[in-house]
């Protein structure tokens, strides 16, 4: 690990400022990935703010109906808050389907949002990776990629997006607060939040330089059954192959979303719309552009497969 210097933020501002004037600076609570990758010098920060003592740990009703989850609210608290396992029982779900017990303990809302990719050849700093070195090519490309997108990937990236609370978000239409360094606030839907790779598969978020998330919301509640389901290569401590969540009203309509197949939480509205008949009909939608390589073509089926299946699930 390299060396580096250390602070702690007095406030959500303060943060942001001191992100943006110190090139090279990174925001730390919980590190649960942020330290691994400093271990493995894939990431070389030379500086860490720490941002655990802003208070950004609460969960809070708002107006409209909806809910407020603080960036720094632990996994194992969102999961457990009688709110959100009442009303967006996928988001639960879907948190306690990630990682170990003592992770989700550690791991905060905004950190599981910035997770960085799980691929092989990003994680191997001798091979190259355009998402860690932006230009040095994409190994994975010629390489081993079962566990790799098929879906809205580019000749430079065939990552995937490791999160789980990223894909329920996704299908609840969540928004992202942020505090810039002069101050000023923005909310950015879910869907924009995370980029897709094109040619810059290192630009991951829509965040700009030291802009600090401070929160998620909740939309009010939409009802219908939720579920989300994992499919992974063991029961437990591992990133997912495919993932569905998915809500389903009592008349058969729905949404869903898939992870484990792009540099994103997948959902597309054609899919949304052709739920209601079925399985089959929603995934040529979801898979509609689909680039598999002859590894993780099977991800294809298998995402049907288990839409399928979680479909069965929400209409009994």
């Amino acid at each position: 690990m390299r060396s580096f210097t250390f602070e702690r933020a007095e406030s959500p501002q303060a943060a942001a400022q001191a992100a943006a004037a110190k090139p090279g600076a990174k925001f730390i609570a919980g590190g649960t990935n942020l330290l691994d990758l400093m271990k493995l010098e894939i990431e070389t920060p030379r500086h860490l703010i720490d941002v655990n003592g802003l208070g950004l740990d609460t969960i809070e009703a708002i107006e409209d109906g909806g809910l407020r989850i603080g960036a720094l609210v632990r996994n194992t608290d969102m999961a457990a808050d009688e709110r959100v396992r009442r009303d967006y029982g996928v988001l639960t779900r879907a948190v306690m389907a990630g990682a170990s017990g003592q992770l989700r303990n550690k791991a905060t809302t905004a950190g599981n949002l910035l997770q960085r990719t799980r691929c092989p050849y990003f994680y191997d700093t001798n091979m190259a990776c355009n998402k860690r070195a932006p230009g040095s090519g994409c190994s994975a490309l010629e390489g081993y990629s079962r566990q790799l997108g098929v879906v809205g990937v580019s000749d430079a990236c065939i990552a995937t997006n490791p999160s789980d609370m990223n894909v329920a978000l996704r299908v609840l239409d969540a928004s992202v607060e942020t505090v810039k360094p002069d101050g000023e606030t923005r909310a950015i839907p879910i869907a924009d939040f995370h980029c897709l790779p094109g040619d810059t598969p290192h630009v991951e978020t829509a965040l700009e330089p030291g802009e600090l998330i401070t929160a998620v919301t909740l939309p009010p509640p939409i009802g219908g059954r939720h579920v989300y389901r994992k499919v992974r290569d063991r029961a437990s401590y591992a990133f997912a192959l495919v993932s569905v969540a998915a809500v389903v009203q009592p008349d058969g309509t729905g949404r869903v979303a898939v992870g484990g197949v792009a540099h994103k939480p997948w959902r597309v509205e054609a899919a949304d719309a052709a739920l209601g008949d079925g399985a089959r009909p929603a995934a040529q939608h979801l898979f509609a552009d689909a680039r598999p390589t002859e590894h993780n073509a099977f991800k294809v089926a298998l995402a049907e497969r288990t839409l399928a299946a979680v479909l069965s699930e929400a209409r009994r």
